[in-house]
């Protein structure tokens, strides 16, 4: 992990990133920033603990290095608080980069006035309780995408977006080149250009006019198809 990585994903953002990675790796909608801060960007440390249950929550937290993602797969429960205010403080004060929580939190008040990053499911004042083993540093499924230790985990207004370790190069120069794109788009609309001409709107569906229409298949010739990628 360098500095350099960290500042350009967090300038990127998530629609850019997702859009490189092939439109995908966004964490579900419900999926929203708790806390006064939602741009993040950090490799993953996992955690995976049994439903409604905080047991290794405080020793995973330990256990976290300093900027990185603590990301906790809590199933998805929405109904019991596996996060509140003292581990939010915990982890601001270790220096985490932020928080992803498959389930719910408590102390909302605390959580929105801090600046940690913390992404949630929902809201509860019920508590977990303490009995069981979770399992640290192992791939788990946070927000309806697999996520492994060292995956880069990237955070903004819009939600959350996981970029494989192996991939996270490749990812930042093409969303990087998206955003030039973006940019150039942006200057033609202010000097009054309309979308459908600036994006061939009438090229592409003429184009698609000429072709034979088969389903599963998208026509990219008149005379060839390919499966949808």
């Amino acid at each position: 992990m360098t500095q350099r990585q960290v500042a350009r994903l967090r300038k990127i953002g998530t629609g850019p990133l997702s859009d490189a990675i092939g439109k995908g790796g966004g964490m579900d909608h419900d999926m929203h920033c708790r806390s006064a801060e939602a741009r993040m960007a950090g490799p993953a440390f996992t955690l995976r603990v049994h439903t409604a249950d905080i047991l290794m929550v405080a020793k995973a937290l330990s256990l976290c290095p300093k900027g990185h993602v603590l990301v906790i797969d809590g199933q998805g429960e929405r109904n019991t608080a596996l996060w509140g205010g003292l581990t939010t403080m915990a982890a601001q004060r270790k220096g985490l980069a932020g928080v992803v929580i498959d389930g719910a939190i408590r102390d909302a008040a605390d959580i929105r006035g801090s600046k940690l990053p913390v992404f949630a499911r929902a809201i509860v004042p019920n508590a977990g309780g303490a009995e069981y083993r979770g399992v640290v540093g192992e791939p788990v499924q946070c927000g309806g995408v697999v996520v492994c230790p060292g995956d880069w985990v990237v955070g903004d207004e819009d939600g959350v977006v996981v970029v494989p370790r192996a991939k996270i190069e490749q990812a930042i120069a093409t969303a990087e080149s998206i955003l030039i794109a973006e940019k150039e788009i942006a200057r033609q609309i202010k000097q009054g250009r309309e979308m459908g001409e600036i994006l061939r709107c009438d090229e592409v569906l003429e184009q698609k006019a000429k072709g034979t229409f088969l389903p599963q298949l998208r026509v990219v010739s008149a005379d060839s198809v390919c499966c949808e990628s």
